[in-house]
């Protein structure tokens, strides 16, 4: 092991490269998957004919692939049906379809656990199926979504070391090179990703706690 050689000054600011790179698809994929996961479960919540159906067989069929796999058929098969993706691109793409899968039934989980005569009792008071969902379940449900959806999250953020396989220059990408140089850096470098991957989690984990007591 060779911790000196593994935490020179050259291999660090690499590593921090690769972590922005990490953070950036990550963010851009959480913004991407939780806007649309949101969409196709309130589709699916209010059950719309024809849409929602559509929806359910996309959503399962997303859910029991491997995201390894679209990632790779983001990045190599998209061309040959005519969209061009590089290795940043793809990735975001490949998180974003299997993510906002998951995301959809998180929020469809989240709408359905609001009882039902709560509904009941808005809609005899006078307001319609959207006031209904907006100011009453929606609210509600919000409350109950915020822990499952940090831990997706938090998935979201260490499956983009799956990017790897594209060759995309995020964290664990430039780990392997690092260790390329010599095996004697495997263990120091791991451990450091592994430090930086811990950290930014369990900072993500602690803003979720406290967003969740304000919502309380």
């Amino acid at each position: 092991m060779d911790f000196a050689g593994a935490y020179s000054g050259e291999f660090l600011v690499f590593l921090l490269d690769g972590l922005w790179m990490t953070l950036k698809i990550a963010l851009i994929s959480i913004v991407l998957s939780f806007t649309f996961g949101c969409l196709i479960g309130i589709v699916r919540y209010a059950r719309v004919p024809v849409l929602s159906p559509v929806l359910a067989v996309l959503v399962e069929l997303l859910r029991n692939l491997p995201l390894l796999l679209i990632i790779l058929f983001s990045r190599f098969a998209l061309p040959d049906l005519g969209l061009q993706l590089g290795p940043e691109g793809a990735a975001i793409a490949a998180l974003t379809v299997f993510e906002m899968a998951m995301i959809s039934e998180v929020v469809r989980g989240g709408l359905n656990s609001i009882p039902k005569g709560q509904i009941e009792a808005a809609r005899s008071s006078g307001l319609s199926g959207v006031q209904t969902l907006r100011f009453i379940v929606l609210p509600q449900g919000l409350r109950r979504m915020v822990p499952p959806l940090v831990s997706q999250f938090i998935s979201l953020l260490k499956d983009t070391s799956l990017a790897t396989a594209i060759a995309l220059a995020e964290l664990m990408h430039n780990a392997q090179i690092i260790i390329g140089h010599s095996y004697n850096y495997a263990i120091p470098v791991l451990l450091l990703c592994a430090v930086i991957y811990f950290i930014v989690n369990y900072v993500l984990s602690l803003l979720s706690r406290r967003l969740e007591n304000k919502m309380v």
